[in-house]
């Protein structure tokens, strides 16, 4: 607990038996709750647990394991808190995590996003595209800047997890671009916190080839439907020129699509909740 909250931590894992007694043993003492998701390990993860509650999910997808721990912790605390995301395989460091829940507590956001600033001289050539090819895909589908989506050290706040539609949420891989989207699309405040990178060999699941498409035809729906709920649910002069400029951009120039991004940044900045 960090004053008067508590703090929870969801560590999503698949066979991270090399690296997960070191992420568990690490954990702040701050943190009153860790809940470990072993999603369908075939080595040895979840009994390497040093501390944390562990569920076992049957290779559900990451997406799914992290559902499934926030789940959990809205279950154990009956007050407020915030539920802190690191990945089981070392790559995020857990002295950075006081950093990361300080805009919660002091209600200045309700989701906070680790960004990798010194990503680029740590991480594999094909890693640096894709994160910097979704970075802007993501940006376009959020309505504001997003630099390092694919970074999964994040903290949400509990206000934001008792309203979220559980029921409607992204799986696996691209999980953290979705729930991105998705808060933009409900006026929830995002920040962004430098965290540093870690690489010491660890493989990355992704396949580029098969993760790049599926994932930006998912932000490309995703950002039409946010513009046309947020049409009929929140309409307004900005959502007006929204439409107009994106219309004539298919009609005489997509550089007027250019235009279209810019205004929607401000409808995106119209909408924005107060945290507290």
């Amino acid at each position: 607990m960090i004053g008067d909250t508590l703090i929870g931590v969801v560590i999503p894992a698949r066979n991270e038996s090399e690296h997960i007694e070191k992420v568990t043993s690490t954990i702040p003492e701050y943190v009153d709750k860790v809940i470990v998701v072993d999603d369908g390990s075939t080595d040895d993860t979840g009994n390497l647990v040093r501390k944390g509650e562990v569920i076992r999910l049957e290779g559900e997808g990451v997406g799914a394991a992290i559902d499934a721990g926030h789940k959990r912790l809205l279950e154990f605390f009956d007050s407020d808190f915030v539920s802190v995301v690191i990945a089981g395989d070392g790559q995020m460091d857990p002295n950075d995590m006081f950093d990361v829940i300080q805009p919660i507590l002091k209600n200045r956001a309700h989701h906070v996003k680790g960004e990798r600033l010194d990503r680029v001289s740590k991480m594999p050539l094909f890693r640096q595209f894709g994160t910097i090819l979704l970075g802007l895909l993501t940006t376009f589908a959020c309505g504001q800047t997003i630099r390092d989506p694919q970074c999964g050290y994040t903290a949400t706040s509990s206000k934001v997890l008792r309203e979220w539609d559980w029921e409607r949420s992204w799986k696996g891989y691209g999980y953290p671009n979705w729930w991105l989207m998705n808060l933009s699309k409900h006026g929830y405040k995002i920040l962004h916190i430098p965290v540093k990178a870690i690489y010491s060999g660890q493989a990355s699941g992704i396949r580029i080839f098969s993760f790049l498409p599926k994932v930006s035809f998912m932000l490309l729906v995703g950002l039409h439907s946010r513009i046309i709920s947020n049409t009929f649910t929140k309409p307004s002069v900005l959502i007006a020129f929204i439409w107009i400029t994106y219309i004539a951009g298919w009609i005489y120039s997509p550089f007027l699509f250019i235009i279209t991004h810019f205004i929607d940044r401000f409808h995106v900045r119209s909408i924005i909740r107060n945290v507290i």
